[in-house]
């Protein structure tokens, strides 16, 4: 303890104690714990099985698309996930949780990493979730394929919860904050490659889908979920992670400066 009688606490202890609290609140509520386990169950079985069956219907072969948009759905559901976590941001100002942490002697990009890191472990659980389920679409996995196919989840929850958390700050309700959002998010995922790949799209549709951060994360976990596949048409492993890397340190800059200017 301090000579002025104040306790000194690790910014990163407090990150992880704030990121404790966004787990333990989500665990507590079970609709959202239900939720968040049919989600995943129902995007995989109309989306994944369904347009894999249409495909099959009209003569193509319905097991090479479905692998195909089986990492899409899983993104779709890890993103979902994690940036509505974080709807908690708008919860805790507006009931005086965030002011008191506010005043609290440590630095704001703490609070800003303990928010991400708890919606992050969250969407990241919902993400293992659903990994398995692409056996039935003829993904053959191996322990190091899954482990890295989870690495690379965590990277793109934390990239798009500090998405999340950026917008969360600025917007004064949570119905602004899903109408927002749904803007946002949904043209980011369908022009991320989980549909089609940029190199048969549009030229303008192309260059779109090359600035779009989650094509990368998109292109990552295709990668790790089949080291053995062959793909020209689809950014590299690595500088895919470069990037999701990038935009998620970029999102913890630009949040914790946000809430240096917060309003009165």
């Amino acid at each position: 303890m301090s000579s002025t009688g104040i306790q000194k606490v690790s910014p990163l202890s407090a990150a992880m104690s704030i990121a404790k609290r966004e787990v333990v609140g989500f665990l507590r509520q079970r609709s959202r714990v239900m939720a968040s386990v049919m989600t995943p169950l129902l995007f995989w079985v109309f989306l994944g099985l369904g347009i894999g069956s249409s495909f099959q219907a009209s003569g193509g072969d319905s097991g090479d698309y479905s692998s195909y948009f089986f990492p899409g759905v899983v993104v779709l559901a890890l993103v979902f996930a994690g940036i509505f976590q974080t709807i908690t941001t708008i919860q805790d100002r507006d009931n005086g949780f965030l002011q008191s942490v506010l005043v609290a002697p440590i630095p704001r990009w703490s609070i800003v990493l303990g928010k991400m890191q708890g919606a992050t472990i969250l969407a990241l659980l919902q993400g293992i979730l659903i990994l398995p389920l692409g056996l039935a679409s003829g993904i053959d996995f191996t322990l190091m394929s899954f482990l890295e196919s989870v690495f690379v989840l965590a990277i793109v929850a934390f990239m798009m919860t500090g998405l999340g958390f950026f917008f969360a700050w600025r917007l004064d309700s949570i119905q602004g904050f899903h109408a927002v959002m749904n803007l946002v998010l949904m043209p980011m995922w369908a022009m991320s490659g989980s549909f089609f790949p940029a190199s048969g799209a549009p030229t303008a549709f192309g260059w779109i889908m090359y600035a779009n951060p989650l094509t990368y994360g998109v292109a990552a976990l295709r990668r790790s979920l089949n080291p053995a596949t062959v793909y020209n048409d689809i950014p590299g492993f690595w500088l895919s992670l470069a990037v999701c890397m990038g935009f998620g340190v970029l999102m913890l800059l630009l949040s914790s400066q946000a809430i240096k200017k917060r309003r009165g």
